[in-house]
């Protein structure tokens, strides 16, 4: 497979219907700088979010750019360069501009997925760190801050602002800095399944956490909302998402502050004290290690 931009930067075509799907029920698409150079070293040049029609197919084999695809919600499946991967909610893969790819929904469960069509310099490196290309699916655990920050590149592409290139760049960045980072779900192949009451006592906690993520501060709230001892919080975020609860509280934490940095422009003050933290360098010291970036540099962005 080509994962190169060597003849991208040719590409100069108008937004062409031909680059979106459109057997689509619904969908919340944009466009930016669809030809090249590309100076920023990942560039979103279109991308969006997709719910599929009954009878959604797509066949590509010559697209002109490198594409990540998100699925959360649905059924489907696809198949990158001959290899066939289910598709379900969590699962994301790439394909590449001599990557041969279809994808096919279920009929009675249709897919609903965010996709985002990428360029630059850095675009291919950062899709194999992120352990996407050469064929590859992934299944991923933290869906729920994935699908945040894809909103997010969606919210930032459809202003259609002086900056939404450099933001929705950036925040491309992260996406795929946390798929990299993102466990796989579940139990390790030759384990029994878990039984329902786990999985339902985690769901339970962790739809708590994304409740009230923003007051609350640690493990003990956590496991006072949910009834259960901190102990058992702690074996069901290492069991079922492969970090413990508090990872996971900072990282909605910082997936909350992202969103009101970008919305609104605050102060890195301001956003601390939003998501409950007290101490600005300490807040920044969490955001850089969650997402890879400072909180200046999304501040940067929107100037």
């Amino acid at each position: 497979m080509d994962v190169t931009n060597r003849y991208m930067d040719n590409f100069g075509l108008p937004p062409d219907p031909a680059l979106l799907a459109s057997q689509v029920a619904d969908s919340r698409t944009f466009f930016l700088q669809l030809a090249g150079p590309w100076h920023e070293k990942l560039a979103v040049v279109l991308g969006g979010w997709e719910r599929c029609q009954p009878d959604y197919t797509m066949t590509r084999d010559l697209y002109p750019y490198l594409v990540i695809e998100l699925v959360v919600g649905g059924r489907g499946q696809c198949r990158l360069d001959g290899t066939a991967h289910r598709l379900e909610p969590g699962v994301c893969f790439a394909s590449g501009p001599r990557t041969s790819c279809s994808i096919e929904t279920d009929p009675e469960d249709p897919l609903e997925k965010f996709f985002f069509a990428l360029a630059g310099p850095g675009a291919a490196r950062a899709l194999m760190t992120a352990g996407l290309l050469q064929g590859r699916a992934r299944r991923l655990a933290a869906l729920g801050e994935l699908r945040e920050m894809a909103e997010l590149i969606t919210r930032e592409g459809r202003r259609h602002g002086p900056m939404a290139g450099a933001i929705c760049g950036r925040l491309a960045e992260v996406l795929l800095l946390q798929i990299g980072e993102s466990p796989a779900p579940g139990a390790s192949m030759g384990r029994k399944a878990a039984p329902e009451g786990a999985r339902e006592n985690f769901e339970r906690c962790r739809a708590l956490i994304d409740a009230h993520a923003a007051e609350w501060r640690g493990l003990d709230e956590i496991a006072t909302a949910a009834g259960l001892e901190g102990s058992s919080v702690c074996r069901l975020f290492r069991r079922f998402l492969g970090v413990s609860p508090h990872q996971y509280l900072r990282r909605r934490k910082m997936a909350l502050a992202a969103a009101f940095l970008l919305e609104e422009g605050s102060r890195v003050k301001d956003a601390a004290t939003r998501v409950g933290m007290d101490d600005p360098f300490h807040f920044s010291r969490c955001f850089r290690a969650v997402h890879g970036v400072p909180p200046s540099a999304l501040m940067a962005a929107r100037r």
